[in-house]
């Protein structure tokens, strides 16, 4: 079974993002990056199948170079091989413009399933996984809090409000898992060390077949147009009970009609 993993690499989560006010994106170069951690459970849910079923599981991610010690870590967690889709011609992408990249290069290799994060943990748009099967022609089966494959059948538990469903499909499909579906393997020193010696493709926008009009800033259908911080909490009501304490309360609490 090949396995794609689509693996988001963000700033860690030890530093404090920061939004560039003339770009109002978020400031990537200099800060120290990171696995998302979503994207690690969407990674250690691939390589929990291949160890069943046998195959091989690769990491594919878009980002700047700093992104390289995310891989790495993806590598060393057991990932055979990764792809870096890398090129300043790229930057500003919106969500679809991403998923355009995501699926060039995938077509380029052989799969069976891709896994992703139903969302990163540093944008929460949650739209990638859906606009990725639809450029790949594959189905989604999303919010999967439990995955099993039987022959050419996959299965998931599909999270929702009351339980969950179950939800079938035939492979080639993409799963999108929420973050809660395992606890993550960390890499041992035998993983650490054998990374160093495992690929990384690295492809441009070129490679891809993708230009200005696609992908990038001039591509994107997206647009931010003001950043601000949130407005800032009121205070609460402070009620003195002094033996009316009660019927304040249910008064307060009329006059935001919750009763």
């Amino acid at each position: 079974m090949n396995i794609i993993v689509c693996g988001k690499v963000i700033p860690a989560s030890s530093v404090t993002i920061e939004i560039d006010p003339n770009t109002k994106r978020m400031v990537r170069r200099g800060a120290p990056h990171e696995l998302d951690p979503a994207a690690a459970s969407a990674l250690e849910e691939g390589l929990r199948l291949t160890e069943k079923h046998g195959g091989a599981v690769t990491i594919v991610t878009m980002g700047i170079s700093d992104a390289t010690i995310g891989i790495r870590n993806a590598l060393a967690m057991g990932a055979n091989s990764a792809i870096h889709i890398l090129d300043d011609a790229l930057v500003g992408s919106d969500a679809l413009g991403t998923a355009k990249a995501l699926a060039a290069a995938i077509k380029k290799e052989p799969f069976d399933l891709i896994i992703c994060a139903s969302e990163s943990s540093d944008s929460y748009s949650g739209i990638v996984p859906g606009q990725l099967a639809r450029l790949l022609g594959v189905p989604p089966l999303t919010f999967a809090k439990e995955i099993a494959v039987e022959g050419n059948k996959i299965t998931i538990k599909r999270q929702s409000e009351s339980g969950y469903d179950v939800v079938e499909a035939e492979l080639p499909a993409l799963v999108a898992v929420t973050s809660g579906i395992n606890e993550p393997r960390y890499p041992q020193l035998k993983g650490i060390m054998g990374a160093k010696k495992k690929e990384i493709k690295k492809y441009t926008a070129q490679d891809l077949g993708l230009g200005p009009e696609q992908v990038g800033a001039s591509g994107a259908r997206e647009r931010v147009l003001t950043i601000g911080r949130p407005p800032a909490r009121q205070g609460g009501k402070v009620v003195t009970d002094e033996g009316d304490g009660g019927i304040k309360i249910a008064d307060f609490l009329a006059e935001l009609k919750v009763i």
